[in-house]
């Protein structure tokens, strides 16, 4: 067996880990950053900024920015053990922790990141239903005008995004979807672009440049700081993707070293995602003011040419079902291993049936594949038909997945790797970064949370 290994690691079957050679490119590496960053955070950006106003608004992107460049870079170097060019692979977020700060803290990395992921596929499954009817309204409102009463309901098509989602959900990992990251990161600029300029144009058309220094009124000014800490959340939603970042990392090829191929391509993908935050985000303030609605291309801003929001929406659907697997393979894969590891005499485990279909090719089942991604997906859609309140949500997964993911474990991680000594200048610099994203995190969390109870409850 040991020669046998050897053998394919020489002959190029194999890497020096003994999986399937990485044939991953920055190019690549783009495309799945772009497709888990720019998804349906981008839409609620104008309102945002409109709770922010037209300083504090941007100002806030470009800290985000900033700080989520930092984060992956810290937890790129993470992924080789020691020398960061041929040391053991980490090949996931959880392994590193569980190598460089142990058992303890692999329990709470692991309970925050899936949270994180899963929570991230309701968040697109909401968002998904609210772009279908998006769509029905558009239609309706151009057939019978912008007064009629045009409302349909979303439980029924979030069921239809589970359905969708059950088949995509039988992709064996990360390495066999390249081809749906790029198709979802094509739809991503698509809808961004026409979120962009139905703004710009919405704009000229008013000849004025609406909204103000200091973002909407509020009656009372504790209403006007949980307004503001519900647009840091979903700003905070809109851009750290640390959570899945090794997993990515994980399909590049080398040389060069990973760590300075995925360095390129999230600098890259930050400068591009930026630049369409601050486009869709103050132009669709500059066009609706206060009245911002909180999702750009669904709160019905635009209603003309009905066949554009219909086209966005389509392209933020297809989009939205290749972001909801970008989230989920890591669960999934996670799943895969843990079982196999805990049950390995088991048939239903680990045994793989070869099923035909008439006219298609044969392919390979997991029972356990099967019901576990299945009952996934179940409860995804049934948790967004109980909670489908979009902001609000968004908001939540951003305070909780922000500092404790993006920041605290990629700083210590860090530390451990590259033995920064206490009290350095280079340890107190990152400590307090970490601190200040921890206060950051904190009072987005308890806005987020008070609008999420004030949604329900009303």
């Amino acid at each position: 067996m040991a020669v046998h290994h050897a053998l394919e690691v020489l002959d190029g079957r194999c890497d020096d880990d003994g999986h399937p050679r990485r044939t991953g490119t920055a190019w690549t590496c783009a495309a799945h950053i772009i497709t888990a960053v720019i998804g349906s955070g981008v839409l609620s950006l104008a309102w945002s900024v409109a709770q922010l106003g037209w300083v504090v608004g941007p100002a806030c992107m470009f800290c985000f920015a900033l700080v989520t460049y930092v984060s992956a870079a810290l937890l790129a170097d993470c992924y080789r053990r020691g020398d960061p060019g041929n040391g053991p692979r980490n090949r996931s977020y959880m392994d590193a922790v569980r190598v460089y700060l142990g058992k303890k803290h692999t329990w709470a990395c692991g309970s925050l990141q899936y949270v994180s992921m899963y929570g991230c596929g309701v968040a697109y499954t909401i968002t998904t239903a609210t772009s279908i009817r998006a769509i029905l309204k558009a239609n309706c409102y151009h057939e019978h005008g912008h007064g009629a009463h045009c409302e349909y309901g979303g439980s029924y098509y979030m069921l239809i995004f589970g359905g969708a989602q059950l088949l995509l959900s039988f992709i064996p990992e990360f390495h066999d979807m390249a081809w749906l990251s790029i198709v979802a990161a094509v739809m991503s600029f698509s809808y961004s672009f026409i979120g962009i300029g139905l703004g710009l144009a919405t704009t000229i058309a008013n000849g004025t440049i609406k909204g103000s220094i200091t973002g909407v009124r509020m009656r009372t000014p504790m209403q006007k700081v949980w307004r503001v800490s519900q647009a840091v959340g979903d700003i905070a939603f809109s851009y750290p993707y640390s959570l899945i970042l090794l997993e990515i990392q994980d399909t590049l090829k080398s040389p060069p070293a990973e760590n300075k191929t995925m360095k390129r391509a999230s600098i890259g993908s930050i400068l591009v995602t930026t630049f369409f935050y601050l486009c869709c985000g103050c132009f669709g303030y500059a066009a609706f003011g206060s009245d911002s609605p909180g999702n750009l291309l669904t709160g019905f801003g635009f209603y003309e040419p009905y066949w554009l929001i219909d086209f966005a929406n389509a392209c933020i659907i297809l989009h939205l079902l290749g972001g909801y697997q970008v989230y989920s393979q890591p669960i999934f894969q996670f799943a895969d291993r843990f079982f196999a590891e805990r049950f390995p005499d088991s048939g239903f485990v680990n045994d793989f049936h070869t099923v035909r279909v008439a006219c298609l090719p044969a392919c390979r089942v997991n029972l356990l594949r099967v019901c576990f991604r299945a009952l996934y997906v179940a409860s995804t859609t049934a948790v967004a038909v109980a909670f489908p309140y979009f902001n609000e949500v968004l908001a939540l997964l951003g305070a909780l997945n922000f500092w404790p993911l993006a920041i605290y474990f990629p700083v210590e991680m860090y530390f451990v790797q590259r033995n920064v000594p206490r009290w350095s200048t280079r340890w107190v610099v990152l400590q307090t970064f970490s601190v200040v994203c921890l206060l950051v995190s904190t009072f987005a969390l308890v806005g987020s949370i008070e609008g999420l109870i004030t949604q329900k409850l009303g």
